[in-house]
């Protein structure tokens, strides 16, 4: 996917100009990452890309010499905003999990260190690069809800890989009780249910980011409170859809724009 179809293409793009290329880099980090994840190429060598990438993150912060390209094209942004290199290496492991043992019907436990892996690790790279170093709390927590609105949105399509990202309680609490394979769970009659009981999950996510936003402010957050606004947007439009295993709804570049602009107005 390029950046200009993502949902935080518009977030980035209206950044001035030092911070907005430091957001690609580490959206392009990101997007390298999960293309790997995600790839048609064998598990051992997707595995091997990724401990490549590993290792020369590690040679980087012992030498100050960047290996690989993925790692030299970040270093910049790191550089710039003294991003934590320790997320970075956060993030490989939740790439590698994807790949080694992808979640199916994860615990609560589970599926909370993996959205941090995967979606934290984002958030609090990025809130330093919008210039706030205390606001790792907010991060997190609306990375993981940005996190469970993804996992709603991509659930026929990760079933099909087979991968089952919705809560083991949630599933439980739907009448659905593992194992099962993920295209099971997919033709499962209480499959919409559980997908309600997981975006009340994340719901409940935003309004903690909220809630940590009143003790921080907004100041140079707003990128972030765009991020909040679209995808807060994308979970009420996934909660009105008829059947959880065709394709996804998707909102579209004019509707994100407007978000995006309206969270800039907000926080002016």
């Amino acid at each position: 996917m390029s950046s200009r179809a993502s949902s935080f293409y518009w977030p980035m793009r209206l950044l001035p100009r030092a911070k907005r290329q430091s957001m690609f880099a580490l959206y392009g980090f990101c997007r390298a990452l999960d293309d790997i994840a995600d790839g048609p190429d064998s598990t051992p060598l997707r595995l091997a890309k990724l401990t490549t990438i590993r290792a020369a993150l590690q040679s980087w912060r012992q030498t100050g010499i960047a290996l690989h390209p993925t790692v030299a094209a970040i270093v910049p942004a790191i550089k710039a905003h003294n991003l934590p290199v320790d997320e970075l290496f956060l993030l490989v492991d939740g790439m590698e999990s994807d790949v080694n043992t992808p979640l199916t019907a994860p615990s609560d436990e589970e599926l909370r260190l993996y959205c941090r892996q995967v979606a934290g690790t984002v958030g609090v790279m990025a809130t330093r690069i919008m210039g706030r170093d205390d606001a790792d709390p907010f991060a997190v927590a609306l990375a993981e809800a940005l996190q469970l609105t993804n996992i709603l949105r991509d659930v026929a399509e990760d079933a099909r890989r087979g991968r089952l990202y919705l809560p083991r309680a949630c599933l439980q609490d739907a009448g659905i009780f593992p194992p099962l394979t993920p295209l099971a769970v997919l033709t499962h009659p209480g499959v919409e249910q559980a997908c309600r009981l997981t975006a009340q999950r994340a719901a409940q996510g935003f309004a903690q980011a909220r809630d940590e936003l009143t003790k921080i402010g907004r100041r140079q957050l707003w990128p972030a409170l765009a991020m909040m606004a679209i995808y807060d947007d994308l979970l009420k439009t996934l909660v009105r859809r008829d059947r959880w295993t065709e394709p996804a709804p998707r909102l579209g570049q004019g509707r994100k724009l407007l978000l995006a602009l309206l969270a800039l107005a907000k926080a002016v």
